[in-house]
């Protein structure tokens, strides 16, 4: 049975960034920066410390040979020449390399700003995590304008501010792109509205160009939920949902116009302006009742010429929606899965379904945004203090994410009032480092 479910508004206009979608105005002053910024004064609504980074310069495009991470940044052709890579498959343990860790399963947190960034709850955990994702989204303005990111600071340079931080701290940056959903989610007319896609292909290449300022390995996580919604609403054929994609994405404009156009012009963009960036689609469980069709899905709109999958296991903690006290957890369903793997649901369920996906797609997969909430035997809880069991089961059972295909998990709050790191009693920060101690290897 499909299961269909929306994610819910958090502080901004839309999505799910529990820390961005302000408005430029709301910023602080702009503080100076060289490559890519630095914090300047604290905005007025808490949402991103503001910044100037440096200039783009040539449009800040990466110069020499571009190809795969996965497979070695000097493989696969120019990055300048203008065509597409070919397909490669890279293992886990290669990608690990590609990003400079040690082969072992990847562990990471995100959706965790504070106004300086240097507070992040990533770098606060206590042992080095290998990956750090933070939201970028867009949204419509009070005046039907497009808006989005690249106005928190001046010339999109908050990626810089996000990425030189992870990697002040010994961390691998990620990004997870989540700006589909700026007209509504699910709402898919934008793809062929002319001023929608203008300013999303202008944000994507922006994007890449201040990853190629950036200048070193770093992910970038495409549109959550959006791939689950194309796969419904074209039936499984890409080909159907029209992309205005000529008029607006000058570098892609031999490509069809439609997701299969756009998919491949993500990877296009990547490769030719951030080669060292690695890229990866979403895949949702809820897109069909047959992990086989969504992974056919996803390779029909390029995801075998990205180098990871992403997908999530619950976009908060179990015992919010148990509780229903919450008006961001109103959804029903069953949410607190067996660890016994007896009834259902359970996480060989799930890892079956994981499976699935990077087996037909011929990707690894980094499991995202999972939630913080500690195990009960009592159902619900309170705000901050829900119950979950996904980082207890995920730290006693990493083997089993390794053999479904798994490259990583990242951990963080999908909603406000969730169990943190802070609230857990010391749960994450526990798991994190008797994991470092005896990391898991990555085939």
């Amino acid at each position: 049975m499909i299961r269909v479910y929306k994610r819910l508004a958090l502080g901004a206009a839309f999505g799910l960034c529990l820390n961005c979608g302000g408005s430029p105005a709301s910023s602080g002053s702009a503080g100076t920066g060289a490559s890519s910024g630095s914090n300047g004064g604290s905005p007025s609504d808490g949402e991103h410390p503001d910044g100037s980074g440096g200039t783009l310069g040539d449009a800040g495009k990466a110069n020499g040979n571009g190809g795969k991470v996965g497979g070695g940044p000097s493989s696969a052709g120019s990055a300048n020449s203008g065509g597409d890579p070919p397909a490669m498959t890279s293992s886990a343990a290669q990608i690990a390399a590609a990003i400079g860790r040690p082969g072992n399963f990847l562990i990471g947190m995100g959706n965790d700003l504070a106004d300086d960034h240097n507070q992040d709850g990533a770098f606060r955990v206590g042992p080095t995590l290998d990956l750090h994702y933070a939201y970028l989204s867009a949204y419509l303005n009070a005046d039907k304008s497009w808006g989005s990111w690249k106005d928190w600071n001046p010339d999109g340079s908050f990626v810089n501010i996000i990425t030189d931080t992870a990697d002040a701290h010994g961390v691998v940056p990620m990004i997870s792109l989540y700006s589909m959903a700026a007209a509504g989610d699910g709402v898919l007319s934008g793809l062929a509205t002319n001023s929608f896609e203008k300013s999303y292909w202008g944000d994507v290449k922006l994007l890449f160009q201040r990853l190629a300022i950036y200048n070193k390995p770093a992910f970038v996580h495409f549109e959550p939920d959006f791939w689950a919604y194309a796969e419904q609403q074209s039936h499984e054929d890409p080909t159907t949902l029209k992309v205005a994609l000529k008029a607006n994405a000058p570098d892609c404009a031999d490509l069809s116009e439609d997701l299969v156009g756009m998919g491949n012009c993500i990877v296009r963009l990547a490769r030719m302006y951030a080669p060292k960036a690695l890229i990866g689609f979403h895949a949702s469980q809820w897109a069909s009742s047959d992990p086989n069709a969504t992974a056919a899905f996803l390779k029909k709109v390029g995801a075998d010429k990205t180098d990871v999958i992403f997908a999530d296991l619950l976009d908060r903690d179990a015992g919010c929606f148990e509780a229903k006290v919450d008006p961001q957890c109103q959804r029903g369903g069953s949410f607190y899965w067996d660890e016994s793997n007896v009834t259902s649901p359970n996480f060989h369920e799930y890892l079956a379904w994981s499976k699935a996906i990077t087996s037909g797609v011929g990707r690894p997969m980094i499991w995202w945004q999972i939630p913080f909430g500690v195990p009960s035997a009592t159902p619900g809880g309170a705000a901050d203090h829900y119950r979950d069991n996904r980082v207890h089961y995920i730290f006693s059972h990493i083997q089993e994410f390794v053999d479904a295909g798994g490259l990583g998990a990242a951990f963080g709050t999908g909603a406000g009032n969730q169990t943190t790191p802070d609230s857990d009693g010391g749960q994450f920060k526990a798991a994190v480092t008797k994991y470092f101690a005896a990391p898991v290897p990555l085939p």
